[in-house]
């Protein structure tokens, strides 16, 4: 997955997704909006082989707004945040989908692009 911000990351590997429980033969599977647990596999040294949270902010995989507007980004990105959920990264680079902010993770201020 890659990296949306300015945080000094590349790529993001994702571990867990937060907030899912088990079912039997049932993969976790996160979308738009959603914290997951990720290490860094590119990108500063520094900030490499730690377990982080970081926001899902686009998608492959179309989904339905509220709206009725289906939506989907050509590849997988996030942003790394803290454990209260506010960004490490002062700016994104691309876009986002507007669900991400509306979670309250994201500040919105940084999501418009």
């Amino acid at each position: 997955m890659n990296c949306a911000d300015n945080s000094g990351d590349r790529n993001l590997y994702i571990i867990s997704v937060k907030g899912i429980g088990a079912r039997l033969n049932r993969l976790p599977a996160g979308g738009v909006g959603d914290m997951v647990m990720a290490t860094v596999k590119k990108g500063k040294p520094e900030l490499r082989k730690k377990v982080q949270p970081a926001v899902i902010v686009r998608q492959p995989k179309p989904w339905k707004r509220t709206d009725g507007v289906f939506l989907y980004f050509e590849d997988n990105a996030g942003v790394i945040v803290n454990p209260k959920g506010e960004m490490k990264g002062s700016a994104i680079t691309s876009t986002v989908g507007k669900e991400a902010p509306s979670y309250g993770h994201i500040l919105p201020a940084t999501a418009v692009s």
